[in-house]
């Protein structure tokens, strides 16, 4: 049995590979699967090849040589690792403290890395689903209200496509400075929020009254990042109330209102 072991024992197209054994010094090919692969160096224990990219996309495929007297030594297996691929994910933002994110895609069961743009890649097992995969991707602080992170996963088979699959990073809103015209008024009352920062995507603007009720989903117009209109919901109690909006990035805190 000349052939005992390949080095690695699996790979993508482009792998140098290994074979391991004796007799080998006669190779004048390799068999891979159906293909026939001129050997990169040949030794009496030690034959090297390249994985042609004839191989298939995934799966196990023999591996044999053929040496100059016409016959051929055993077969060993080889497994070809499929390239993955991003197709989507279940989310389309996340806060700057990062979060938890499926990615969908093929050829995950190999395990590897998520990768979310130049941030820390995030490990996952081997084993699991092979399309689809559920890290925690790291944190990261945009430089301006939001920006966009590709997101690919690398196994033993590559890298998948980059830029197919993207993923908004966003700052809290923020009403530390907030203006309210008015700031005062009846419930009912339609105030303009300026003098914000990062009111943009809005997903919730809500009104706490002095009753400390709620008051969820209230209409409102942007007028940009750091400006919207909208209104004093007309159950509010009087006294001491106050704003807040929420963003991908989190909710702001309370910008002041005195219903009276």
């Amino acid at each position: 049995m000349p052939i005992t072991s390949l080095t690695p024992s699996q790979g993508t197209v482009g792998t140098t590979v290994s074979i391991n054994g004796t007799a080998l010094g006669t190779t004048v090919s390799v068999n891979f699967g159906g293909a026939v692969v001129t050997p990169t160096g040949v030794s009496n224990t030690l034959v090297t090849f390249v994985v042609p990219a004839s191989a298939p996309c995934s799966g196990q495929v023999s591996v044999s040589t053929n040496l100059s007297n016409g016959t051929r030594t055993n077969a060993v297996p080889f497994f070809v690792i499929v390239r993955p691929t991003t197709t989507g994910l279940d989310e389309s933002c996340l806060p700057a403290a990062g979060g938890a994110i499926t990615v969908f895609g093929t050829g995950f069961a190999a395990g590897g890395t998520v990768n979310v743009g130049a941030l820390t890649p995030v490990a996952f097992a081997a084993g699991g689903s092979n399309t689809a995969v559920t890290v925690t991707a790291p944190a990261h602080t945009p430089a301006g209200c939001f920006d966009t992170q590709q997101v690919t996963v690398t196994t033993a088979g590559g890298t998948g496509t980059a830029g197919t699959t993207l993923i908004d990073y966003y700052n809290a809103p923020d009403l530390t400075a907030a203006t309210l015209t008015p700031d005062t008024g009846p419930a009912g009352t339609e105030t303009t929020i300026a003098d914000g920062a990062c009111l943009i995507s809005i997903t919730d603007v809500t009104f706490t009254d002095s009753a400390a009720t709620a008051f969820t989903g209230l209409p409102y117009t942007p007028i940009d990042e750091t400006s919207i209109v909208t209104a004093v919901p007309a159950a509010a109690a009087a006294g001491a109330g106050a704003f807040t909006i929420t963003t991908c990035g989190g909710t702001s805190g309370p910008a002041a209102f005195t219903v009276t």
